[in-house]
This record gives structure tokens, C-alpha cells and sequence, in this order.
């Protein structure tokens, strides 16, 4: 599967505050918080995303909004993504992401 992302950075902070990657898609800048799980997990990775967190994400993506991207060329909006990455018994991974998540 091809989102056609263009990773700009990962582990990226801004301020206090780190984002986990910054991609692009055409005009659009993701801001992408990922979570990892394993088999024996009781929470799914996507659940562990709560309103505390999608806080600090949405005020480090609107601070480098402000710094960064609205003065680039091209850019014209930013959404808020997450994926899912589940480790399985057998050592296999599945990937899940949810395009706006919040």
C-alpha cells in the first residue's frame, strides 16, 4: 500500500514537545504519531492515543504551522495522522493508518 507520503522527518521536536514524523502528500503536511504494540497487548496501539496526547500533538503541529510550513510554497494545510504497528507471535508486523485521525 502507497499513501504517497514524502517523509520530511522523524523524531522531530518542536520546543519541549517531539513528533514522531512529518510527511507530505502534495499540498498537505501529516503530522503522524505512531504507536507500537506487541502480540500480548492489552490495548490496541490506535486506543492508546488519548485526548492528553492528541493535545500536545495538535499544539507541536500548529507551532511548527507557524514556524516552519505556512511559509513554504505549495503547502496549503496540515492534518493530524496515526499509525498502528502490531507485532505479532510469529514476528510478523501489521501496519495500520488512519488518514485525520482527530
Amino acid at each position: 500500500m502507497s499513501l504517497g507520503l514524502e517523509v520530511l522527518g522523524t523524531n522531530v521536536r518542536a520546543g519541549r514537545l517531539e513528533i514522531d514524523v512529518i510527511a507530505r502528500a502534495g499540498e498537505v503536511i501529516a503530522i503522524v504519531e505512531v504507536r507500537t504494540r506487541g502480540a500480548g497487548a492489552w490495548e490496541k496501539a490506535l486506543d492508546s492515543i488519548g485526548w492528553k496526547k492528541r493535545r500536545r500533538i495538535r499544539h507541536a503541529g500548529e507551532r511548527l504551522w507557524r514556524t516552519r510550513f505556512s511559509k513554504q510554497p505549495g503547502v496549503e494545510r496540515m492534518r493530524f495522522d496515526c499509525a498502528s504497528v502490531r507485532f505479532d507471535a510469529d514476528g510478523s508486523a501489521s501496519v495500520e493508518y488512519v488518514i485525520a485521525a482527530f
